[in-house]
């Protein structure tokens, strides 16, 4: 194990929540050569042909004075291939998610692709892969990248802590876990682990339990709960038996602060009701998951929308895919607990430029259920 670097073996840091580094450039120019060169492992395939690296190669890594990362080895930029068009757009795609961009150059600059990095207004560190002197640009040395990769990565705006603002330690709180179809077999689904990892590290008692559960677990305890976090889809139900002076939220609208624009997405849920049936809406969800037939996103979200407000048409995007062109009257995300801040932001900021109201899953069933100005956020 190297001094500089951490190897990630056993790490179990979410991706979600690491800061993404994407390196890109012309194809042999040195990416995949600085990606094993940082990690001290042969991580990315490195060839004197071209286009060895088709689709992104993501690599978790600890750098000391950053923290948890994950380094993103893309394909070349001038493969000029059909298939090499494919890739182009699969790294496009990586542009959304990153916090620190690296471009490597070796011979000829890539005006197109730096143009690209440098409009997206995030932290730029280019490279020098070869022996002629460029202005603005670093050697390819381990050592000088690691130190420009620690002075950006400070200024760095990162996620909000999960509960920043709500709880302030020592509170006792209870947390709502429906154990339905799409809770996964034998273990708690992500936001509800960081949940309860993030009330431990604040102190507080966490008292757990299913829907059916909520009342009898209200009655064990001696005084009212502080506050009770829920799964969006019950929320109904548990606000019902909340008792007056607790507090109540969801998982989904705790990821919304952390991870997104929470002003901007309330302010989103507070158009649905300007929705009709000639409406249009995207449902974006992060995960890849097969739907089941109680799918929040898929199945009861587009059903109580149009209970309410008539037979729109829903579309779906899922995973990296995101229409590139967006005509839609509302888009609404899931908790995003698989993406990190910077994708989430990113798609946010396309809803905004196309003056699309943007909200989540959480706040739009806390609005459909009228109780959107009682839940915390």
């Amino acid at each position: 194990m190297e001094k500089e670097i951490l190897d990630s073996k056993g790490m179990k840091t979410p991706k979600g929540n690491r800061i993404h580094i994407g390196i890109f450039g012309n194809t042999n120019s040195g990416k995949s050569t600085l990606v094993n060169l940082l990690t001290g492992q042969e991580t990315s395939l490195v060839s004197n042909v071209s286009g060895t690296t088709t689709d992104p190669v993501y690599k978790p890594m600890e750098i000391q004075g950053v923290g948890a990362t994950t380094l993103i080895d893309t394909a070349g930029f001038d493969d000029s291939s059909e298939l090499g068009e494919k890739r182009m757009e699969r790294t496009k795609k990586v542009l959304e998610e990153c916090d620190i961009l690296i471009y490597v150059e070796r011979d000829n600059p890539n005006d197109e692709l730096l143009n690209s990095l440098e409009s997206v207004k995030k932290p730029l560190i280019k490279i020098n892969n070869s022996n002629l002197k460029r202005d603005g640009y670093i050697k390819f040395n381990k050592e000088e990248i690691l130190l420009k990769i620690r002075e950006v990565a400070k200024d760095l705006i990162g996620e909000r802590p999960l509960l920043d603002g709500l709880l302030f330690g020592g509170e006792a709180v209870v947390l709502v876990m429906p154990q339905d179809l799409q809770a996964p077999k034998g273990r708690l689904i992500l936001p509800q682990v960081q949940t309860m990892r993030a009330l431990l590290d604040l102190g507080c008692s966490v008292f757990s339990c299913k829907t059916d559960d909520l009342e009898r677990t209200l009655n064990l305890l001696k005084d009212e709960p502080d506050m009770i976090i829920t799964d969006s889809q019950v929320f109904a139900e548990v606000y019902k038996l909340k008792p007056e002076n607790s507090k109540i939220t969801s998982f989904s609208i705790l990821m919304a602060r952390a991870k997104g624009d929470i002003e901007e997405l309330v302010k989103g849920a507070n158009q649905i009701d300007l929705l009709n049936e000639n409406s249009k809406v995207l449902i974006s969800e992060a995960c890849t998951h097969a739907p089941l037939e109680e799918d929040i996103g898929r199945i009861k979200i587009p059903k109580m929308l149009r209970a309410k407000y008539g037979e729109m048409q829903i579309d779906f995007s899922r995973g990296l895919d995101f229409p590139s062109e967006l005509d839609y009257d509302l888009i609404i995300m899931c908790g995003s607990c698989m993406f990190n801040r910077a994708r989430v932001m990113s798609r946010i900021q396309k809803a905004q430029i196309s003056n699309i109201p943007v909200t989540n899953y959480g706040l739009t069933i806390s609005k459909l259920k009228g109780i959107l100005d009682k839940v915390e956020y």
